[in-house]
């Protein structure tokens, strides 16, 4: 893969009429008024200011915030957004009209005092071709050319390998450390494949979490285990042969009894009454807790995942079904993992950016309560939960 290769799915582009006098760089105008921007469908994609009139200003965007800002600040173009796996822009992207240099900032409206720019990229087609190619190569399941039909571990080697490569190429060797993340990150979506042989939502490769957990750390049950409410083939069978981890860094197994249906757990550990309990509690299969109180129920009948909050008694969708929960369990632990492997380079200064494309990565296999009509979603939170240290 080269630079060359990568062609870029652009729909928005402006006229030198809408460029001056804020973009003067001669090769940032040639792409704006040629190429042109993303339409948003990648990680990538142009903001509304820059749809009419051309760029608005930070100073224009925040709805000028007066002295608060630096002069060099206040007068930089905004010339898209890196994007959430919902769509709407999160982080503006700028460009210096004068050197063609690609920075982010973000900021409140009802606070409108920026942060201090990041750097991003170099140019305005580097950021452009590194995030179509980011976008193409690992984040599209159903469109890679070179790795289609190929799942597990050494696909996903094999796929960050290239977007390394590529993205050093294109940087000269130094991309900035998101492009980096990015590369090790989105091709995790390619630890599992769709389901077929399982019956569930993925085909959890056979050796997938003992390699990850340690076969140790994976816990199998036997068929006397399991709670006669628990009905659904597919979950049964999944339970015994490929298992769940015991420690699933923010998910703990119950390993010590067998499933319990929550109805049971919840007379025997913590005294709730039936009228504290969700309904069908009998048919939910209680297999360990999350944080913050939240015990990981499976519905017995569907297979489905859920969280059972005991502070406010919500019954909230987790995963489409123990595949999901398992790619996901493994996913955390693969970038845990990465991460202390480059000593926390994966989080430093990029934290808001890493539980984006953590959320994407996760979102490419198992797209359950990630839409935008979402209200809340207990993975998304958490990738969130900067003050939490997650993840």
């Amino acid at each position: 893969m080269s630079t060359t290769d990568t062609v870029v799915a652009a729909a928005i582009t402006l006229t030198d009429a809408d460029l001056v006098p804020r973009v003067t760089h001669a090769s940032t105008c040639g792409w704006l008024t040629g190429p042109g921007l993303p339409d948003g469908r990648g990680p990538f994609g142009c903001v509304e200011p820059a749809r009419q009139g051309g760029p608005r200003t930070v100073g224009g965007v925040t709805g000028g915030p007066g002295g608060r800002l630096p002069a060099e600040l206040r007068h930089q173009p905004v010339i898209g957004g890196l994007l959430d796996p919902a769509g709407p822009a999160v982080e503006p992207v700028l460009s210096d009209g004068a050197t063609g240099e690609v920075s982010t900032t973000f900021f409140f409206h009802d606070r409108p005092d920026p942060m201090d720019r990041r750097p991003l990229d170099p140019s305005l087609p580097t950021l452009v071709r590194f995030a179509a190619a980011t976008d193409e190569l690992a984040g599209l399941r159903t469109q890679l050319a070179a790795h289609a039909g190929r799942y597990g571990t050494k696909a996903v080697a094999e796929a960050s390998r290239q977007l390394l490569a590529f993205l050093e190429e294109g940087a000269d060797g130094e991309p900035a450390p998101s492009w980096k993340m990015a590369a090790l990150i989105r091709p995790l979506a390619l630890g599992a494949g769709p389901g077929t042989a399982s019956g569930l939502a993925l085909d959890i490769p056979a050796r997938l979490l003992d390699d990850e957990f340690g076969r140790g750390g994976v816990v199998r049950f036997e068929e006397v285990d399991f709670p006669a409410t628990l009905t659904h083939g597919p979950t049964r069978r999944f339970l015994r042969e490929t298992g769940l981890p015991e420690d699933g860094f923010l998910f703990r197994l119950d390993a010590d009894l067998p499933p319990r249906t929550l109805a049971e757990y919840c007379a025997d550990e913590r005294e709730l009454p039936d009228a504290l309990l969700p309904a069908r509690a009998g048919h939910l299969i209680r297999l360990g807790c999350l944080v913050e109180d939240n015990s990981l129920v499976v519905d017995g009948a569907t297979g489905a995942v859920l969280s059972w909050s005991e502070p406010d008694g919500a019954l909230r969708p987790l995963n489409t079904d123990l595949s999901a929960l398992a790619f996901t369990l493994w996913l955390l632990h693969r970038e845990h993992t990465l991460d202390g492997a480059s000593g926390h380079a994966l989080t430093s200064d990029t934290y808001d950016r890493l539980a984006l494309t953590m959320i994407r990565a996760l979102s490419a296999v198992d797209p359950t309560d990630t839409t935008a009509d979402t209200d809340w979603h207990y993975w998304t939170e958490l990738f969130q939960d900067e003050a939490g240290g997650v993840p």
